[in-house]
Parts: structure tokens; C-alpha cells; sequence
């Protein structure tokens, strides 16, 4: 009777380690619909984001093996799902100032949500982990009332900018191209690469900086170039974009972008760019991979 015992409380343990041992992926739950997930930090209370909420996040996306190919910090309108598996479900199960890692299909995510091709870098049919760091959640009501204040604030700040980056080019002299949309564009070093299309993984050195010349980012400091596919949300302001789809890979340019190509009225989430703020990015085109077709 008492190695009856022994063998049926071994048998136990080998049961609940293997369990932990042969999890689909080890040290995350299942959320369902494809989904799973590891929560790093608790957040302040109890209420999660939902559809209508204007959520502050920082992103990271990473490969099956850990190796991150994006990260940004955004603003934005929390829809509801489209589909089951959908990113928006990852968003909807935080509190404010949770973190955690999600696993979900990586096909989905550039082909539903992203609407464009798989990244050479993630294999069809495998997985993309998302690290989502949850800074602030704002309901509608909130988000506007806010907005509405703010720009009665600052409503003459428009008009100062577009002094200030009159006399800016004129005081540098500098031998810019302008633009139909605004964009002050010079080429430093021509590329004899390819040229960008819609869907080519790119990745990229900048420098971004004010016109004062005080920088606020740069990957060429931070030795970690920027790697995204070109023309998917959530990855580069609209006026950097519009910049890098006339490059070519190899190519060197100077952009100067009106706020209204930039970060707006409203300045970046973070505080770090102010409203109606002119912005200089030194960009060169390291790589353009396009999508394997099949």
C-alpha cells in the first residue's frame, strides 16, 4: 500500500510537470481564439479598455525567437474586433498601466488587421508576440472634452509655425525642393537601389530633430535601425512616409515637415514633440526586401 502511494504521487508530479513542460508556449495562457498571453505588470484598477476608448500604448513586435523588428508609442480609437484573434481583443483585456506579451497569428495580423503582406522575417502560418504597454485609456466623452480645451489653447499656434519655418529656410538657405504636400525635400546621397513600393519590408536610419537643431530621436544613436513594412498603419507620420515612398534603397535625403504632416495640433502623445511643431528627419534607406510572391 505504501508504494502504491508513492508510485500514484509520482505519477502526479511527472503529470503536473509535464503539463508545464509541453504547454504549447510555456509560461503564457490561453486566452482562446488563438490567443495567449503573459501579463508583466498589474495595472491601477480593474477597468479594462473597450471599443470607443482613445487608449495611449507603447508596442513592440517581436519574432517567434524574441527578436524585435518594431516599436512605437501610439494614440488611438479602439474598435472592436473584426475577427476572432484579432489584436483588438489583446487591447481590450488591459487596465491602465498593464503590460503584457500576446502570441497570435501573425498572418492575420498583417493580412486582416494590417491589410498587407507577411514581413519576409515571420515564416506563413507561425505566430507574432505583440508587447503591449498600456499608458493611459480615455473614454470618448473625455477625449474630446480634452481636445476641445486644448485647441482653444493653443488656437493661434498655427500661423507662428508657419512664420517660423518661413524664416528657417530662408535664414539656412537651403537648396529645398518643395512639395505639393508641403514636404521640404533634399537628397543628399542618391540611391541606386529599388525603389519603395507598398508592402517591401524597408529598414531605415534617421535622425529627427527641431529646428532649433536639439534632437529627439535617433537610431543611428541608438546603434538599432528601424525596420517596418512601408505602407501599413502605426508605423511612420504621414509626411516621412510620403518622404521615404520617393526614395530609393541606398538613397540619403533631408525632409522638413510642416506639422500637418507630422504630429498636428496636437503634438505627440508623449509630450515630447509640441503642437504645431516643424520637424527635420535625416532618413537613409539601409535595406527594401519585397514580399515573396506566390
Amino acid at each position: 500500500m505504501k508504494y502504491k502511494t508513492i508510485f500514484i504521487v509520482m505519477v502526479l508530479f511527472v503529470s503536473a510537470g509535464s503539463c508545464r513542460f509541453f504547454a504549447k508556449y510555456p509560461g503564457f495562457k490561453n486566452a482562446g481564439h488563438g490567443i495567449y498571453y503573459q501579463l508583466h505588470t498589474l495595472g491601477d484598477d480593474d477597468v479594462k479598455a473597450k471599443p470607443g476608448d482613445y487608449i495611449t500604448v507603447d508596442l513592440m513586435y517581436k519574432t517567434p525567437a524574441d527578436s524585435v523588428f518594431f516599436k512605437g508609442h501610439r494614440k488611438f480609437q479602439l474598435t472592436g474586433p473584426s475577427f476572432e484573434g484579432s489584436v483588438d481583443e489583446c487591447f481590450s483585456m488591459l487596465s491602465e498601466k498593464e503590460s503584457a506579451t500576446f502570441i497570435l497569428s501573425a498572418d492575420d495580423f498583417f493580412e486582416k488587421t494590417l491589410q498587407t503582406s507577411l514581413p519576409s522575417i515571420l515564416k506563413p502560418g507561425g505566430i507574432l508576440k505583440i508587447t503591449i504597454d498600456m499608458i493611459d485609456i480615455q473614454t470618448e466623452t473625455e477625449y474630446k472634452k480634452e481636445k476641445e480645451a486644448f485647441l482653444n489653447w493653443i488656437e493661434d499656434f498655427g500661423d507662428y509655425e508657419k512664420v517660423i519655418l518661413r524664416q528657417f529656410i530662408e535664414e539656412e538657405k537651403l537648396p529645398v525642393e518643395l512639395m505639393a504636400s508641403g514636404i521640404y525635400f533634399i537628397n543628399l546621397l542618391p540611391g541606386t537601389g529599388k525603389k519603395i513600393e507598398p508592402g517591401d519590408t524597408i529598414t531605415i536610419n534617421y535622425e529627427g530633430r527641431f529646428l532649433n537643431g536639439k534632437f529627439f530621436d535617433s537610431t543611428v544613436k541608438r546603434s538599432q535601425p528601424f525596420q517596418f513594412v512601408y505602407g501599413t498603419e502605426w508605423q511612420v507620420v504621414k509626411g516621412l512616409e510620403e518622404a521615404i515612398g520617393m526614395m530609393r534603397e541606398g538613397e540619403k535625403s533631408l525632409v522638413i515637415l510642416p506639422s500637418d504632416l507630422a504630429f498636428g495640433s496636437e503634438g505627440s502623445s508623449t509630450g515630447m514633440i509640441p503642437p504645431f511643431t516643424s520637424l527635420i528627419f535625416e532618413v537613409e534607406i539601409l535595406e527594401v526586401i519585397s514580399p515573396v510572391k506566390i
